[in-house]
C-alpha cells in the first residue's frame, strides 16, 4: 500500500512551484526538532522511527494516485510526470528509536534535493509527533510503576491504526504487553486480555461466569471482580478457581483502600499468590499514588494512547541548509538558513549530537553545527572517552546515527527486531538520567541543550 497521499496538498504545490523556479533539485538539509518538551516534562522519548522508515519506502505515486491528483487539478502535468518517478534517494541521519530527546535535539536530518525531501514533511511529522508523544507519556508511567508491569489497553480510545502505533510506542517505552492483536502480530509485542464486564453480565450469576472462564482459560486466568460486590466476588473467585487463582482485576472504586482490602481478603482465603491488577482510568499520577499499595500490575488505556494530555510531541520539520549553487551535484558550499519569526526562531546548519555522561549520569546534550554535510561520519563508536576530571569519568555518547543511505533504510531499525532493539535502547538511555528526571510535576528539561 502506498503512503504517498498521506500528506498535505501544499507539499505537492511547493514542488510544482520549485520545478518552475528551477530550485526543485537544489541540495537541501531538513531537520526535525521540538522547541520544547510536551506538558512541561523532564525528557522525551523518540518513537516512530522504524515505522517512518518503512512508510518512506512505500512512498510511491501509482496510477490511481496520479489520476486522482490530475482529476482534482492539484498540480500540473509536469509535476505529475515528476511524481510518477518519485523515489527518495537521499540520506537520513538521526537519533535511533528509543533514544531520549530534549528541546532543540536534532532528532532527524533529511538530506536530499528539495523536491524529494519536502514531500516527506507531513509523513515524517505525523508519525514522529504521535508516536513520540505516546512513548514520552508511557515512559513516565513506567517510571511511576517501578518494577511492576504495565499493559497497554487503549485501542478503543483512538483510531484503529493509531491504536497499533500507540501500542508499539508504549512497548518501546517499557510497557510489557498490549491488548491489541494487530500490534502483537505486526511488531512482536506480547498480548494480554481475558474478559470484560459484559461477560459476567451475560451469565445468570457471577459464579457461572467465573466457572466458564476458568474452564476455558484455566485457574491462572484473571477474573474481573468489581461487576457487583467486590468482597463477594473475591470469595466466589477463590471458591471456583481455588487458591491458585492467577489474578483478580479491579476497574473501579477507591483503589488505594480497595486494593488493601482485596489483598487482605485473598490472603485470608489462602490465595496468597493471587495477583491484583488495576485498570481504572490510570495515568502516571494515579499509578504513583498506588506505589505503596499491594498492586502487582497495571493496565492503562486512554491516558497512554492520547499522550496523557499531550497528544503531539510538537516537532517541526525545517529547512536548515542548502547549497549556494542551484543544482544537485554541484560543488557549491553549504549555506545555513533559518526561520526568524517571533517565538519560532530556529538555528541554521546541519547538526549532529552527543550526550555528555559523567560517572554514568547524563549531564548535557551537545549539538555540533556542522555545515559540511559530506563530512558527517557513517558510523561512530558507542562512546568516546574525554578523560578523568576530579576523579569523575567523562564520556561523550554519540546520538546521531545513519538511518537511510541512498534511499535505503538500515535494516537494524526495521520490523520486529528494530522494535525490540528500540525498547532495549530506551531502557539503557533512561538508566543514564539523574533522579530528578522522574519527577512528575511540570518543570524544566533535566538536561540542557548546548550548541558547540
Amino acid at each position: 500500500m502506498t503512503t504517498a497521499l498521506l500528506t498535505d496538498r501544499y507539499e505537492l504545490t511547493m514542488i510544482e512551484a520549485a520545478l518552475r523556479s528551477g530550485r526543485a533539485h537544489r541540495d537541501c538539509v531538513f531537520e526535525v526538532f521540538g522547541r520544547r518538551l510536551p506538558g512541561g516534562r523532564r525528557f522525551g522519548v523518540v518513537a516512530g522511527t522504524g515505522r517512518l522508515l518503512e512508510a518512506i519506502a512505500e512512498f510511491r505515486f501509482g496510477r490511481a494516485e496520479l489520476d486522482w491528483l490530475s482529476d482534482e487539478r492539484v498540480v500540473d502535468d509536469a509535476t505529475l510526470d515528476y511524481l510518477a518517478g518519485y523515489r527518495f534517494t537521499g540520506s537520513i541521519d538521526g537519533y535511533r528509536e528509543g533514544e531520549l530527546y530534549f528541546p532543540n535535539s536534532p532528532l532527524l536530518t533529511v538530506t536530499g534535493v528539495f523536491a524529494e525531501a519536502i514531500v516527506l514533511e507531513t509523513l515524517v511529522l505525523s508519525i514522529l509527533n504521535h508516536d513520540s508523544a505516546v512513548a514520552t507519556a508511557a515512559a513516565r508511567m513506567v517510571a511511576a510503576a517501578g518494577e511492576r508491569p504495565i499493559a497497554e489497553m487503549g485501542s478503543r480510545r483512538t483510531g484503529e491504526e493509531s491504536a497499533v502505533a500507540a501500542a508499539r510506542a508504549a512497548f518501546i517505552a517499557g510497557f510489557s504487553a498490549t491488548s491489541n492483536l494487530e500490534a502483537g502480530r505486526r511488531w512482536g509485542i506480547p498480548t494480554m486480555g481475558t474478559a470484560a464486564h459484559s461477560f459476567t453480565l451475560l451469565h445468570d450469576s457471577e459464579e457461572e461466569a467465573f466457572r466458564a472462564q476458568v474452564e476455558s482459560l484455566g485457574v491462572g486466568t484473571t477474573l474481573l471482580v468489581d461487576t457487583y460486590d467486590v468482597a463477594r466476588a473475591i470469595e466466589t473467585a477463590v471458591r471456583v478457581a481455588g487458591p491458585a487463582l492467577g489474578a483478580v482485576r479491579l476497574d473501579s472504586g477507591d483503589l488505594p483502600a480497595l486494593v488493601r482490602e482485596v489483598r487482605a481478603q485473598l490472603d485470608a482465603l489462602g490465595a496468597t499468590g493471587t495477583r491484583i491488577t488495576v485498570t481504572n482510568d490510570l495515568d502516571e499520577h494515579t499509578i504513583a499514588a498506588l506505589r505503596g499499595a499491594p498492586v502487582d500490575s497495571f493496565g492503562v488505556g486512554t491516558a497512554v494512547v492520547t499522550g496523557s494530555g499531550s497528544p503531539s510531541a510538537g516537532f517541526v520539520y525545517k529547512l536548515v541548509a542548502h547549497r549556494d549553487a542551484g543544482t544537485s551535484g554541484s560543488a557549491g558550499e553549504w549555506m545555513p538558513v533559518a526561520k526568524r519569526s517571533v517565538d519560532k526562531v530556529s538555528k541554521g546548519g546541519a547538526k549532529r549530537a552527543s550526550r555528555l555522561i559523567v560517572d554514568g549520569v547524563a549531564v548535557a546534550e551537545h549539538v555540533l553545527v556542522d555545515d559540511d554535510r559530506d563530512g558527517l561520519p557513517e558510523g561512530a563508536p558507542d562512546e568516546a572517552a574525554l578523560g578523568v576530571v576530579d576523579g569523575a569519568v567523562a564520556m561523550m555518547r554519540p546520538l546521531t546515527v545513519p538511518l537511510v543511505r541512498d534511499g535505503e533504510a538500515d535494516p537494524r531499525w526495521l520490523g520486529v527486531e528494530g522494535t525490540h532493539a528500540a525498547r532495549g535502547h530506551r531502557a539503557s538511555a533512561v538508566a543514564e538520567l539523574p533522579l530528578e528526571a522522574f519527577r512528575l510535576g511540570r518543570g524544566e528539561p533535566v538536561l540542557p541543550t548546548v550548541f558547540v
